[in-house]
């Protein structure tokens, strides 16, 4: 009785696992750590290569992190093509870059293609690096090419909110000369 449980629990963990040991740039030592997956409850289907956990969802593989609220994975197209759907209030992810800077994001749901290595943000969707941001409507985000394509939102003007935080110059130590100088 729970052999077809546990090859439910055997195969969603596979699934889980094929999401993260993709290569990317972002992050590269990440994909050769573990994966720790969370949730309050999960249901897999092995046969139809498909699971969903339900209840303050948290997966962690060295510095990447997702939390969402739900957690959707689709791998029947095969190994390599697996979609994975977050949806939250709002559902977020992070990430240290190889630079050692972080990326972070939210939105409603975050959508992750593996073939692609790239993630989708729908809804009050917010990617941030350092303390630069883009906010809209809906934003790709092509992790290996640290690509971005933004949408606008409904908020406000409809348009697609980038800001860029200046960069203060360092100060130069004071000379000699300078000191005598009135």
């Amino acid at each position: 009785m729970l052999k077809p449980f546990t090859n439910r629990l055997y195969s969603a963990s596979i699934l889980v696992a094929l999401l993260f040991s993709a290569d990317s740039y972002a992050g590269k030592d990440d994909f050769t750590k573990k994966i720790e997956l969370a949730s309050l409850y999960q249901n897999a289907d092995g046969i139809a290569k498909r699971a969903s956990y339900q209840g303050n969802v948290v997966i962690v593989q060295g510095s990447l992190k997702v939390s969402a609220d739900e957690l959707e994975i689709d791998a029947s197209k095969g190994e390599g093509n697996e979609i994975f759907i977050a949806t939250g209030n709002p559902a977020k992810y992070s990430q240290q870059q190889e630079d050692g800077s972080i990326v972070t994001a939210h939105a409603d749901k975050i959508e992750y293609h593996r073939q692609t290595r790239s993630l989708t943000l729908e809804g009050n969707a917010e990617i941030k690096q350092n303390s630069s941001s883009v906010k809209g409507k809906s934003i790709k985000f092509n992790m290996e090419l640290e690509q971005i394509i933004a949408q606008g939102s409904d908020q406000e003007s409809g348009r697609v909110i980038t800001t860029f935080q200046p960069v203060s110059k360092p100060k130069e130590p004071k000379t000699k000369q300078q000191d005598k100088q009135p």
